[in-house]
């Protein structure tokens, strides 16, 4: 055929080499796909059959007082119907609550078969008057007694009563997984009971501001309203997590879903199980971010680790003799690599446990041990709690420092702003719109206790402070502040260098 032929030796090389690298592409090509093929999960089926009985639905119902079924029909005002449907709606005790059955659904899975465990999420139980257990073949039993529920963590432990063991699921670990890794929910969203999905982790350690504890998996698996309570397996038919929540505009997946991490949920579901109650450790310190500004005035590295802004007295923290301004960046072994890494790692920790806590303080490495607390339950966070003008010289009341008027502590401030009696420093009893204080939320009644790192006590040692940092050429002034509630915090406010 005309155009197909080889004119010439040379030609027909060039030609066949390219038809060999053409192959070479395809085989690779074909190569990678069949990479793909083999390391997806090519069917979840066999997994999904042997875990599924394990999986349960939650059904529960409660009685409410809520409107009548049928409302009150709105009509204009000064209409020839308002006196009609007066006659029928607008009645003596009409709008008074009538008694009626809610019922709603969730999903759980049988940690224990012999002994009738189960878990799920606390809010899929939460008030419930009724809670029954539904099986994938069709049975049901009723729940005899909820053994415990954590709401930091959104988990709660039931048990039922089988005349045979019940098929359970295992705990894998969730410290393991890595973004990427094939995971499978298997839950009851909206009612449909045995569904299966199949996604990734995408991320882990995520902070979705639900408590003090948020360290969530995040998956592309469909998780939907029912899916709550339900477990999330690996590819090996391990828990690794606990679908909690979704992120959705529509109230269906789209493919940004939560589960509580096994490692979390495993360590909350053991201490339900012994106590009733989960215990957590306790270190009775308040802490904030390691922000640029302040990392450079401490010398430490910024945006890694904790900064304790206080220490509670006769605290575990106190009697380890932790100090305000130390930076924690390693607790029992494990790196605080932020600021909210630390109560999740505290209140983990077995109480009573003498741990090595790695510090920086005044720009140097420091190790000291504490003997981990036990937690309030009440209290519900580790006991760790997040916490350009030219000065005026004058004692008393002063000028505009770095946006700030400030006073000396009188019993009259102290009385107009609720300061307590053992706060000692300098009170700010005006803030200007649009200054350096402003921008870092100081307000009127605030009370700097140190500056620069050292104690104050009147205006006139702030205004010194501030001349020291611009002969030093230092870019912020640190600030300790106690807030009108008693929290306590460092901030850092940026000035210009003479």
């Amino acid at each position: 055929m005309r155009g197909f032929g080889f004119c010439s030796p040379l030609r027909g090389l060039m030609v066949l080499a390219v038809f060999i690298a053409a192959l070479s592409v395809l085989a690779a090509d074909g190569a990678r796909r069949g990479a793909i093929a083999q390391n997806g999960p090519k069917s979840v089926a066999p997994i999904a059959g042997r875990l599924i009985d394990a999986v349960v639905n939650i059904s529960t119902s409660q009685h409410a007082k809520g409107p009548r079924g049928v409302p009150l029909p709105k009509v204009p005002k000064g209409s020839p119907f308002e006196e009609f449907f007066d006659d029928f709606f607008n009645q003596p005790g009409a709008d008074e609550g009538i008694e009626r059955r809610v019922s709603s659904l969730g999903s759980g899975f049988v940690v224990d078969g012999k002994e009738g465990l189960v878990v799920t999420n606390n809010h899929v139980i939460a008030d419930a008057d009724e809670i029954y257990v539904n099986f994938a073949n069709g049975s049901k039993l009723k729940v005899e007694k909820i053994v415990g529920k954590d709401t930091q963590t959104d988990l709660a432990l039931l048990k039922v009563n089988p005349k045979t063991p019940l098929k359970d699921v295992k705990f894998g670990s969730s410290e393991t997984l890595q973004v990427g890794d094939w995971v499978m929910a298997i839950g009851n969203p909206f009612g449909l009971g045995g569904s299966v999905t199949v996604g990734i982790i995408s991320a882990k350690e995520r902070d979705i501001n639900s408590g003090p504890y948020d360290d969530y998996l995040q998956t592309d698996a469909a998780i939907n309203k029912g899916n709550s309570g339900g477990p999330l397996f690996n590819m090996d038919g391990e828990v690794i997590g606990v679908n909690t929540a979704i992120i959705s505009p529509t109230g269906g997946s789209i493919g940004i879903g939560f589960a509580v991490p096994s490692d979390t949920a495993l360590n909350v579901i053991e201490q339900l199980k012994l106590y009733g109650v989960t215990r957590r450790g306790w270190l009775g310190v308040r802490i904030q971010t390691v922000a640029d500004e302040i990392a450079e005035d401490l010398g430490v590295p910024p945006n890694k680790g904790a900064l304790i802004a206080a220490v509670e007295p006769d605290s575990p923290a106190a009697v380890a003799g932790l100090q305000a301004r130390d930076v924690i960046v390693s607790f029992d072994g494990k790196d605080v690599s932020t600021m909210r890494g630390l109560p999740r790692i505290v209140a983990q920790t077995r109480i009573g446990k003498t741990v090595p806590v790695e510090i920086w303080r005044q720009g140097k490495a420091m190790s000291l041990s504490v003997k981990v607390g036990q937690l309030a339950e009440e209290t519900g966070d580790a006991g760790i709690l997040p916490s350009g003008d030219e000065p005026s010289a004058e004692d008393g009341e002063t000028g505009p420092i770095l946006g700030m008027t400030l006073s000396e502590l009188t019993d009259d401030l102290r009385s107009k702003y609720s300061v307590d009696a053992h706060v000692d420093g300098v009170i700010v009893t005006e803030v200007a719109p649009e200054s350096v204080a402003a921008g870092k939320n100081i307000k009127p009644g605030d009370v700097i206790v140190e500056a620069g790192q050292e104690q104050v006590r009147t205006p006139r040692e702030v205004a010194e402070s501030v001349e020291r940092v611009q002969a030093s050429g230092r870019q912020a002034l640190l600030l300790r502040i106690e807030g009108k509630r008693g929290e306590v915090r460092f901030e850092a406010l940026p000035i210009k260098s003479r």
